[in-house]
């Protein structure tokens, strides 16, 4: 029965993050890229924020490259964004032995967000990255905590 329940936890707190994600027009893969990240990265609030730094850090980047590699693009033609590229890679081996950025593959989950919406280089576009990454981190919590209550209502019952 505990299985049972959790996995009707699991099937409407995603059918309600899709709904929210339709409903405000945010891509879905996003949201579930940090539902996943929550999991991956230690199923706390606490190492979701500190996840959500390298994943922010791996967006800024995203940016940058895109500004180097359209430089550079205009001048060594279409060489110049893998030349970008390799710079801001290279530099993450020691971006990462700062203790808050460690995290390589939270970079990484950056630069797809980034790449995989490819928005504006502008202010709110880049900002509102975010809110379907902090909700996707809030629904894989909600999801953890009910699953970890539903897992121990069920051992008092026996």
């Amino acid at each position: 029965m505990k299985q049972f329940l959790t996995a009707i936890t699991m099937g409407t707190l995603g059918a309600l993050a899709v709904f929210i994600s339709f409903s405000f027009h945010w891509p879905t893969w996003l949201l579930f890229i940090a539902w996943l990240s929550y999991y991956i990265f230690g199923k706390s609030l606490k190492s979701a924020f500190y996840t959500l730094i390298p994943i922010t850090t791996g967006i800024f980047m995203g940016i940058s490259i895109q500004i180097l590699g359209g430089f550079f693009s205009k001048y060594l033609g279409a060489i110049g964004f893998p030349i970008a590229v390799f710079i801001f890679i290279t530099s993450l081996t020691y971006l990462a032995k700062i203790k808050l950025l460690s995290n390589i593959p939270a970079w990484f989950i950056g630069l797809i967000i980034f790449f995989g919406i490819h928005p504006s280089i502008e202010f709110k576009p880049i900002l509102s990255l975010f809110i379907p990454i902090i909700v996707g981190f809030l629904f894989a919590f909600l999801n953890d905590i009910t699953a970890d209550r539903i897992q121990k209502n069920k051992s008092v019952l026996k």
